[in-house]
């Protein structure tokens, strides 16, 4: 799937969830979204916890999403070896193959 096929059905979904789910369901997408605004961490500092944890947690949907994120709030290529250093010494080797998919995906965001 491409980033831009991704950020298609993500949106779809989201926008199908959001009118037919539960509360309990809009609540959650609302508190996922208020966590991540700019508060006394910054925006970008967020974006780049949420992309390592997506990377422990082994998440390539979410690592998708944070490294989307990332670029729009102006990450450099230098912050995201840092960040993706952190994710690796957290989560060890099994983050090795999602790491692989984040370098080729944030590469392609970068060449469109």
């Amino acid at each position: 799937m491409s980033i831009e096929e991704f950020q298609q059905f993500r949106e779809e979904m989201n926008r199908t969830i959001l009118q037919e789910g539960p509360l309990e369901m809009k609540r959650f997408f609302n508190l996922d979204s208020s966590a991540y605004r700019e508060g006394a961490l910054s925006a970008k500092t967020k974006e780049l916890l949420g992309l390592v944890a997506s990377l422990v947690l082994r998440c390539n949907d979410c690592v998708l999403y944070h490294l989307i994120q990332c670029k729009e709030a102006g990450v450099s290529d230098a912050e995201m070896w840092e960040a993706w250093s952190v994710a690796l010494v957290v989560g060890g080797s099994i983050v090795i193959p999602h790491l692989r998919v984040a370098v080729q995906q944030w590469k392609q965001l970068y060449s469109s």
